[in-house]
């Protein structure tokens, strides 16, 4: 049986709150972030970090490589100090808002939590609303739904806004009328699936995947036709090979991966049927290797004495084709995943020289606190290095791929383990980066935390939470503060500098050809900083905590604006939105009791801003 603290959680509030979640010359020298444009019909196209930026922003990541980084540069580190707003919107909405913008065609859609309604803002007219969409989906899906009932974008392809809903549905509009193109369902609330990630496209596919690892659902990944939503393929985190998608052509680097079944024998009896291995974070793909990346997320439940072995395909990231699924290469970031370290992070493709050899790279800032760097084309770990307060590893054996951890440090049924840094949303939780081929650097927002931990002896039921811990978090050492947001020297495997924010930073990073680089704090300050010193440029205070995705685009006028949405909660914020009982630190899965004080700071509400400098 659960301790009562959490029980007792539980059953106070909903769990969706509880269970919470132009072409530049120094580019060829300090790496290139490649994607082959692709054309995306009415004269819009998939801009590349290599390539001028045509204003727009068509998915959330900016490009296929996820750089989230503009080539627009009228607002740089001398102009930036001159921003103004110049309009908002309303969203009605009062959860976390945690999706960018999309800009197309001199029309901005934005997408809330749910109810997921979709708005389309005429850029031509200061933002006012030309249409808007409602899905209607299922009020049961905010009582499953993990860390908050948000929404973290859409996708424009061919004419069509392409986005999720809470309900677990996939839903295609006509980017002009507002219509409804297609609906498809790709989940099931009942036991417990939700859809919270934003979609990639990719070659007419539209890949999605599931949340829902803390009610024991399995995890998987989707691939629908974007003119008629049919599903052409689906690939699960967990089972035989025949699911995951595992085939001949299946060729991991480590040895550790190679095996029939590995999907169902790292398991005990039948437990990968509800195993986790949720897909909520981030896809890129690399046009040229033809391949996408996605991660897989913890397995379930946390309490890790209940599942013995490495649980595959877990806690990791796959390389697979677009057009089938099937499975290239495999690593693990946590075997036998201890502490919630779900593995969905954004994966940054770069093309970088490393040792005196240009290597196609895959970047990514881990939930474990070390900073990967892979070789994209086998899966091969070439560096990892840890960028926060990290107990819980001592390393990463490059040899075998596999962490080395801290005996002292592992959780177990009935007792209580403190000091676990990080802490379960880990180093950085889905707040995804962005990378400038100017500086070389990537720009990470993240957490500063750690906790404590003890394993509880969790029963399966269909549609519950299915946890099997009790977690405090807590502000890991230093003065209090439990974020930060730094730039990272990717080639010289080095800190480059780093600002300390008083909570998580819990939004995503832009950075721009003009040196400026934006995010958003929890408290609701927007803030850019000069890209290569870190220094403090501008901020503006918006009306609640920021844990959108800050965007750029050119305007109808020529002007360069820039975008965020403000709106607090998420797994970080649930305390705010979901006005939990900061009593009771075991809140929002322990997340309470590192955010009693954000109440006192800021207040709920969802609201668009929209910024540009002076006309001249």
């Amino acid at each position: 049986m659960g301790r009562p603290a959490l029980n007792a959680a539980i059953m106070a509030v909903p769990a969706a709150l509880l269970l919470s979640c132009a072409g530049d010359p120094e580019q060829s020298e300090t790496g290139i972030a490649r994607s082959t444009p692709a054309a995306l019909g009415d004269n819009v196209t998939i801009a590349s970090a290599s390539e001028a930026d045509d204003g727009q922003w068509v998915m959330p990541a900016k490009n296929y490589a996820s750089t989230r980084y503009s080539t627009l540069d009228d607002i740089d580190t001398q102009t930036v100090s001159d921003l103004q707003l110049e309009w908002t919107f309303s969203t009605g909405v009062l959860n976390g808002h945690e999706a960018a913008p999309l800009i197309v065609n001199n029309t901005m859609y934005v997408v809330t939590p749910y109810p997921n309604t979709l708005f389309a803002l005429d850029l031509t007219r200061d933002g006012a609303l030309r249409w808007r969409y409602d899905p209607g989906p299922a009020r049961a899906a905010q009582g499953v739904a993990c860390c908050d009932v948000v929404n973290r974008g859409a996708a424009y392809w061919e004419g069509k806004i392409i986005y999720n809903t809470l309900d677990a549905h996939t839903v295609a509009v006509d980017a002009e009328s507002g219509e409804e193109v297609w609906k498809t369902r790709v989940g099931d609330i009942n036991i417990g699936e939700t859809v919270t990630m934003a979609p990639l496209v990719v070659k007419g596919k539209v890949l999605v995947g599931n949340s829902g690892g803390e009610m024991g659902v399995r995890g998987w990944v989707k691939a629908l036709d974007a003119n008629s939503g049919e599903v052409v393929w689906t690939a699960y985190s967990t089972g035989p090979d025949e699911d995951v998608l595992i085939g001949d052509d299946f060729r991991p680097h480590y040895p550790q991966y190679v095996g029939e079944d590995l999907g169902v024998s790292t398991w005990p009896p039948d437990h990968w049927q509800i195993g986790g291995g949720t897909m909520w974070g981030w896809i890129s793909y690399d046009p040229e290797l033809d391949l996408i990346y996605h991660g897989t997320a913890n397995p379930g439940p946390w309490n890790p004495d209940q599942r013995p072995g490495d649980n595959l395909w877990t806690a990791g990231i796959f390389a697979r084709d677009p057009d089938t699924g099937a499975a290239r290469w495999f690593y693990q970031w946590a075997p036998h995943d201890l502490y919630d370290y779900d593995g969905i992070n954004e994966n940054i493709l770069l093309d970088l020289e490393i040792d005196g050899r240009l290597r196609k790279v895959l970047v990514r800032p881990e939930r474990t606190g070390f900073m990967y760097v892979l070789d994209r084309e086998t899966g091969e770990v070439l560096s990892a290095d840890p960028y926060t307060y990290v107990t819980t590893t001592e390393r990463v054996d490059l040899e075998s791929g596999r962490p080395v951890h801290v005996a002292a440090k592992q959780p177990g049924t009935g007792y209580t383990v403190h000091d676990i840094c990080p802490a379960a949303p880990g180093g950085k939780d889905w707040q995804p980066s962005a990378y400038s081929p100017r500086t070389g650097l990537l720009y990470v927002p993240h957490n500063h935390l750690c906790m404590s931990m003890q394993g509880l002896e969790a029963n399966y039921i269909a549609g519950t939470p299915f946890v099997g811990a009790e977690v405090q978090m807590y502000a890991a050492p230093g003065d209090g503060h439990r974020g930060a947001f730094m730039a990272w020297d990717i080639v010289n495997r080095r800190k480059a500098w780093s600002v300390d924010e008083w909570f998580p930073a819990w939004s995503g990073a832009l950075v721009t050809a003009g040196d400026v680089v934006f995010y958003g704090t929890m408290e609701g300050w927007f803030k850019a900083l000069d890209a290569r010193t870190g220094e403090l440029l501008w901020q503006h205070r918006t009306g609640s905590g920021i844990i959108g995705q800050p965007v750029t685009y050119r305007g109808p006028d020529g002007r360069q604006y820039v975008a965020i949405l403000s709106g607090v909660g998420g797994w970080s914020g649930a305390v705010v939105s979901g006005q939990l009982d900061t009593s009771v630190p075991y809140g929002a899965l322990g997340f309470v009791g590192a955010m009693t004080d954000l109440p006192d700071h800021t207040t709920e509400g969802g609201m668009l801003y929209v910024f540009a400098l002076p006309r001249r």
